[in-house]
């Protein structure tokens, strides 16, 4: 009897914990990424999908507040030189993961690993604004000609090579992340593998089973872990749209990190709860292979953009809020003013095409030697939407497109190793500035110029930006340069992109922001 008695009670006091614990069971957001991520190594990332993860596991000497702008992260303070090219970091009381304090000689390490030529980073001329690490990447001189220096475990000063307004913006971007310099002579590359990393964010890989998911767990020793709410996040690699609105709709995700455009009417009838459409800072185009035949004649190139027709992808294709672009800087970007764009802007479409026909003509291609080329993209129904729609409005100009799908790793592997005719591409801002969208144009820039675009005037007119103080004459020069681009035409904008995602009305925190960064630290879920 007793026995019996001490069951019931027993069982009574589990039902009681199962129907009361909600309060104490772990918080786990599940997102579906649309991608795959590229590394665990903050050297080795270049796609939106990927630096999502990274954001949530490091902290760089600046990161992202709840409102997509910066904060003050692994630094606590700093101060600039009145000639704001000096700066001085104070490095806040915080560790690694493994209890290992984090120093400056840390900041100093990972920017000398990044720009080393053997490290291969295709990211690394994001640093050429500090002074000598050009010079580094570039084998012309040692890691130590680079102008970060450790003063003391607490101090980091750094020297650029000119007055940078985006330089503090710059810093939340993964190219000038920290890494632990003793795991990473312990354990060479594998440094990142779960059982060896360690990080200074709110959160920690603990598994990475490639194209499925990426887990992370909340990181014990961040310095703010108090205030981290949720206890686990789970990355889906998910490239199929609609495969992520159908988990959505079961829930079995929390976060659907974009959309399929062409259930967009179903989506705002059925899901507006949930439905999250905000702008964006970034830029959708294809990009021409232009130092190859027949991309290395301009007028195939202004040819085959001039035939697109960007109203009909943007109102008839995608119908999710995207603009037209004729420029490759987005309007409303920060440190400039308005963009140059193409010289056809404002035409009627049908004058567009006709000229588009001519210079085509002009370049030996016709009915009787029609243009054949390859448009690559990678997965997902917008982009072969968007790719149909473009291979239709060439055949109507006479040239044959032949449409070659792959993943997102292989897509942008090929890009940067130059395997492509035309291809989509994508760019969103690091930090706002015209700068950000125009160094991919510049000759130094390597692998992720895709274009192979070599145009000595616009390079000139780069470095000339780069060494000009003044703001406005500045912006008029980064102008000069985005006019000589629309011209040479080594990449066709389509849109200014929007974010599109679905949120549950149970994740708590989201706020849209133009970079569209939500640093999971900063969200909670109702219970």
């Amino acid at each position: 009897m007793l026995l019996k008695n001490f069951k019931r009670v027993a069982l009574g006091v589990g039902l009681a914990v199962a129907l009361t614990g909600t309060a104490q069971a772990e918080k786990v957001l599940r997102v579906g990424n649309d991608g795959e991520p590229q590394s665990m190594d903050p050297h080795y990332i270049s796609t939106v999908q990927t630096s999502r993860i990274s954001d949530d596991m490091t902290l760089g000497l600046l990161t992202y507040g709840q409102d997509g702008e910066p904060i003050a992260g692994a630094a606590e303070s700093w101060t600039i030189s009145e000639d704001g090219k000096t700066y001085t970091f104070k490095i806040r009381d915080h560790m690694w993961s493994d209890g290992t304090p984090v120093t400056a000689h840390d900041f100093v390490y990972a920017w000398q690993r990044i720009l080393k030529p053997d490290t291969g980073a295709e990211y690394a001329s994001l640093l050429y604004i500090i002074e000598g690490a050009e010079d580094v990447n570039t084998g012309k001189g040692g890691p130590e000609v680079l102008a970060a220096e450790a003063v003391d475990d607490k101090t980091l000063r750094v020297q650029l090579t000119a007055a940078a307004p985006y330089f503090l913006a710059q810093l939340t971007h993964q190219t000038a992340f920290p890494v632990p310099r003793h795991m990473v002579e312990k354990h060479g590359r594998d440094w990142t593998k779960p059982e060896n990393i360690v990080v200074n964010g709110p959160y920690k890989l603990v598994n990475w089973t490639p194209n499925v998911s990426t887990e992370l767990v909340k990181n014990d020793k961040f310095y703010d872990a108090e205030n981290v709410a949720i206890d686990r996040v789970i990355y889906y690699s998910m490239e199929d749209r609609t495969a992520i609105q159908k988990r959505f709709r079961a829930g079995e995700i929390d976060v659907g990190r974009d959309i399929a455009s062409e259930q967009i009417d179903w989506l705002r009838e059925n899901m507006a709860d949930s439905l999250r459409i905000a702008p964006y800072a970034g830029i959708y185009y294809y990009v021409f292979r232009s130092d190859t035949e027949p991309f290395n004649d301009v007028r195939v190139r202004k040819a085959l953009s001039m035939a697109i027709n960007r109203e009909v992808i943007t109102d008839k294709v995608l119908r999710t809020g995207e603009l037209p672009a004729y420029s490759f800087v987005p309007p409303g970007t920060g440190n400039y003013g308005e963009p140059q764009y193409a010289d056809w802007k404002g035409e009627p479409y049908g004058e567009v095409f006709e000229k588009a026909k001519g210079l085509l003509a002009e370049a030996g291609y016709g009915p009787d030697k029609p243009l054949k080329v390859t448009l690559r993209y990678n997965t997902s129904e917008n982009h072969k939407r968007i790719a149909v729609a473009v291979q239709s409005m060439w055949k109507k100009l006479g040239v044959n497109a032949e449409l070659f799908n792959t993943d997102g790793k292989i897509h942008y592997s090929d890009l940067k190793q130059g395997d492509f005719q035309v291809a989509r591409a994508g760019w969103i801002a690091d930090y706002n500035d015209a700068q950000n969208f125009l160094f991919l144009l510049e000759t130094k820039t390597g692998p992720i110029n895709y274009s192979k675009f070599g145009s000595e005037k616009f390079d000139g007119l780069m470095a000339e930006a780069g060494a000009v103080v003044d703001l406005g004459q500045r912006a008029k020069i980064l102008g000069e340069a985005e006019a000589v681009a629309m011209e040479g035409q080594p990449i066709a904008p389509i849109y200014y992109y929007v974010s599109k995602q679905l949120v549950s009305p149970n994740v708590v925190g989201w706020v849209d922001n133009a970079p569209d960064r939500h640093v999971t630290r900063f969200l909670d879920l109702k219970q």
